[in-house]
């Protein structure tokens, strides 16, 4: 844990806030569904069903 002033920084550009924030609560109609760093935001079900989207299928072969 880091000493010092903090920031908060609230938006819905998840490239941005994975990017610049050391810590997350990720919160969907109100409500927290994840608290972590954005590597293990990353990889939670809850945020990428939320914010990033599951990855595309390739409808090829």
């Amino acid at each position: 844990m880091r000493d010092g002033p903090g920031a908060l920084l609230i938006d819905h550009d998840m490239s941005l806030v994975l990017g610049v924030c050391d810590r997350l609560y990720v919160l969907e109609f109100g409500k927290v569904i994840f608290s972590g760093t954005p590597d293990q935001a990353r990889k939670d079900p809850a945020v990428i069903a939320a914010y990033l989207g599951a990855p595309m299928e390739s409808t090829h072969g």
